[in-house]
């Protein structure tokens, strides 16, 4: 582990590079005790150049995260003129601010693509590192006039508000020495791998990312075989080289495992401040895609690249750590830890239960439209499991909280405790022992809007609670009136049974949780009422900025199912139809009395009759659709009409593929490349 961190700008480094005084003033800057001045960045600019160069960078960026989704950058030469001579410079006006342009990035109306005045600034509580020589400066990206262009700066006002809040809760209940509270996170990234000529042998997977059609390979994932097996040399060759890449950037890459699926796989890393964790995330995403490559793979981070088989997600483990080593879901074994988790417990379940379509929201994107309620992945109905324990300790409120039953070992050996609450792989947010789950999340997106919620949500119930105790005469009874208050009236969010059952659908309606099973009818609940007053009230975006990111969901979600409408008709017309009608004339060739054979043609003939009538059906609902409806209209419509059609233009191909000749049909199918 000698290369572990080594391309991470961090404390050792600062330490070493900076004077001791400047290294001080950077710790108080980055607990926000004191200004960021010239002269400090100056020097701070100065050593980090000092040190990238000592590894070989030539270039710097600001390294920020557009509303597309992924990550930007733009590369600057340390290299400079002096007295027509060549220098190295960085200045601290460099480090702290850039003007990148990037007015093509999506922005939903807040800046003009004419006016290139947007402009990155560096995120000083996440560490610089170096990527392919180039010095990467955490930023965030902001207009002009300073609204949010970026998935980073609307957290890091999150994190902010949830310290506060966090904070102050728990110096009301005795914790005086904490100083700061912040949201930690652990995300399980899940991804696939498919050999790379195969991969490029399909269209729709290079351009959409998933596979527009195929038929089921005869085995799938039914024996179980693939989930935590062996892993093959290949594959663990692969690993090793992702885990190197991703140490020496001070990730903590942990936990590696096949997943449930055939070529499906798992990469965790230890939990880190969420701002950390996110940013590491994205470079997992990358470093995952650009390995794959120099092994022969290619890395699938669609939500549900293959159809019949589990799709991936991105787990997040969200829990909320004082700078003293308290975490606030961690039940504890003192009637004040008990009281400290359920009253935490009892914010986040009430702040669930009132911004369902928020947190649904935050894992909105048209790939997980096809994995939600699906193999492992949570439906879109809304729950919180909490496991036998703590429901036993909530059934126990009107006792003594230290009469709840305590989690009993499981062996004779004493030091092996059962866990305090069992995982329901059917929810979408689970409690797990010391954290919440949320499962929802898809592989490709990124975590920061979900965690941006879940802080946000979770500061405004804690406001109430603040203003509950604050002078009250009996902490410890307003405390418990208002826990057994918030489990009696939001009981309807809390459901441990199995979420997949067609009876969960009726019950949840019964119970009146909404059930809002596609992305762009998620999109249409942004601006409600409620959702635009706890974003706007906790300073996380202003009405611009909620209306804005809004268009920018519904046009990724009209672009992608418009997308995928132009590449399947481009494989059909260049593949597909091709393929039938070259084996409808083989089987004409043939001078035979074979009822087989003339079974076989006129089955042939049906399948290329129906798709053509599906694709004229296609081109011209899409072709309507695109010209007479825009905006959320036009996307409904593309849910609504588009859609199913592109199902059943698959459900015509995947038929076919069944009888279709090897010789003729070149296309990769699922089992070349699941196996």
């Amino acid at each position: 582990m000698k290369d572990f961190g080594t391309l991470v700008f961090g404390y050792a480094e600062m330490e070493a590079y900076l004077p001791e005084n400047v290294y001080q003033k950077f710790l108080k800057i980055k607990n926000d005790e004191e200004l960021l001045d010239k002269e400090t960045a100056d020097t701070i600019a100065k050593a980090m150049k000092e040190w990238a160069i000592s590894k070989g960078a030539t270039h710097y960026t600001h390294w920020f995260q557009p509303l597309t989704g992924s990550t930007a950058e733009k590369h600057d030469a340390f290299l400079d003129k002096k007295d027509d001579k060549a220098i190295m410079r960085f200045t601290g006006k460099s480090l702290i601010k850039g003007e990148p342009d990037a007015s093509s990035f999506p922005s939903g109306g807040l800046r003009s693509t004419f006016e290139a005045r947007g402009y990155t600034y560096w995120d000083y509580t996440s560490f610089v590192f170096i990527r392919d020589s180039v010095l990467c400066i955490p930023s965030v990206f902001v207009s002009y006039h300073g609204e949010s262009l970026d998935k980073k700066g609307p957290l890091l006002k999150s994190c902010k508000v949830i310290d506060k809040k966090a904070t102050e809760l728990l110096h009301i209940l005795g914790y005086e020495d904490v100083s700061k509270v912040t949201p930690m996170v652990g995300l399980e990234q899940e991804y696939f791998l498919v050999d790379r000529p195969l991969y490029k042998r399909r269209m729709d997977l290079m351009l959409t990312g998933r596979t527009l059609f195929g038929h089921a390979a005869p085995k799938g994932q039914e024996f179980d075989d693939h989930y935590f097996g062996a892993i093959s040399s290949r594959v663990q060759s692969f690993m090793k080289d992702v885990n190197e890449e991703l140490w020496k950037l001070g990730i903590y890459a942990k936990t590696e495992h096949n997943e449930v699926a055939p070529m499906q796989f798992e990469l965790a890393p230890l939990f880190s401040d969420v701002n950390i964790a996110v940013d590491q995330n994205q470079l997992i995403m990358d470093i995952l895609k650009r390995i794959a490559y120099k092994h022969g793979y290619a890395c699938l981070l669609h939500e549900k690249p293959f159809d019949s088989i589990n799709g991936s997600g991105k787990h997040n483990n969200y829990s909320l750590v004082s700078d003293t080593g308290i975490n606030v879901f961690d039940v504890g074994k003192s009637d004040d830890e008990h009281l400290r988790f359920l009253l935490f417990t009892a914010a986040f379940i009430k702040g669930v239960d009132t911004y369902p379509e928020l947190l649904r929201l935050s894992a909105a994107n048209p790939g997980n439209d096809f994995r939600l309620g699906l193999n492992e992945a949570p439906p879109a109905i809304i729950s919180v499991f909490l496991g036998d324990f703590v429901d036993e300790m909530i059934d126990s409120l009107d006792s003594e909280i230290k009469d709840a039953k305590k989690p009993e070992s499981i062996t004779p050996l004493i030091y092996v405790p059962k866990d305090a609450t069992d995982r329901n792989r059917t929810s979408p947010v689970a409690f797990t022992g010391n954290k919440f789950e949320f499962r929802m999340l898809g592989s490709s997106a990124s975590a920061s809007f979900t965690n941006t919620v879940l802080n946000t949500l979770l500061s405004k119930e804690l406001d109430e609670v603040i203003t509950l105790l604050k002078g009250c005469d009996d902490i410890k009874k307003t405390a418990m009136d208002y826990i057994k208050d918030v489990f009696k009236k939001h009981e309807r969010i809390l459901f441990s049974k199995d979420g997949y059952s067609k009876e969960w659908v009726i019950e949840a309606k019964r119970r009146g949780l909404p059930n809002l099973s596609s992305s762009i009818e998620t999109i249409a609940t942004f601006d409600m009422s409620k959702n635009v007053s706890l974003l706007k009230d906790y300073g996380i975006f202003t009405d611009e900025e909620i209306k804005a990111r809004k268009e920018v969901l519904i046009s990724q979600y009209i672009s992608s199912i418009s997308l995928e409408v132009k590449t399947m008709l481009y494989m059909c017309e260049s593949y597909i139809i091709p393929f039938m009608v070259k084996e409808i004339s083989a089987y004409k060739a043939i001078e035979t009395d074979s009822a087989f054979a003339l079974k076989r043609k006129v089955k042939l003939t049906e399948y290329l009759d129906s798709l053509s009538l599906k694709l004229d059906d296609l081109r011209e609902k899409y072709a309507l659709i695109t010209g007479e409806y825009s905006s959320l209209d036009e996307g409904l419509k593309f849910r609504s009409d588009i859609v199913p059609l592109l199902s059943d233009i698959k459900s015509v191909i995947n038929d076919y593929e069944k009888i279709a000749s090897k010789e003729i049909y070149t296309l990769p199918t699922y089992p070349e490349m699941l196996y």
